[in-house]
């Protein structure tokens, strides 16, 4: 507990719970992103902040901005939106066993407007 009231990534503390042996066992299940919020919540709590700061503050944390450019990021806020985009997709990802599962969906998209040409694939490959 005194290493989370300093801690401001909870990632390292969630990782830590995860991978001691005297846990393991029981964390086998739940993923690493589950554990990080928890010790968010807990961090805001022991920092006095009121329930609804704390969830907004993990909102930010686990939500991707589509505006965001990654390019700028460094390796380990690239490696923690890549883990948030993960988890988003296995959440939505449809599978076999879901009653709404669907094999080889085709969909026709209305075509109303006019279909533009890029350029850039009808110049010669001789100008490189």
């Amino acid at each position: 507990v005194h290493f989370l009231y300093f801690c401001k990534d909870c990632s390292r503390a969630a990782e830590q719970l995860k991978n001691n042996p005297r846990h393991k066992s029981y964390l086998e299940q739940v993923s690493l992103r589950q554990l990080e919020k928890l010790f968010s919540f807990l961090r805001g709590y022991l920092w006095g902040q009121s329930l609804a700061e704390t969830m907004e503050q993990v909102r930010r944390e686990t939500s991707i901005d589509p505006e965001e450019d990654l390019n700028k990021l460094d390796d380990k806020e690239l490696a923690k939106r890549k883990s948030i985009m993960d988890e988003l997709f296995e959440k939505n990802q449809k599978k076999k066993d879901d009653p709404n599962f669907v094999y080889d969906v085709e969909v026709e998209f209305p075509q109303d407007e006019q279909l533009q040409s890029c350029g850039w694939d009808t110049e010669s490959a001789d100008e490189f």
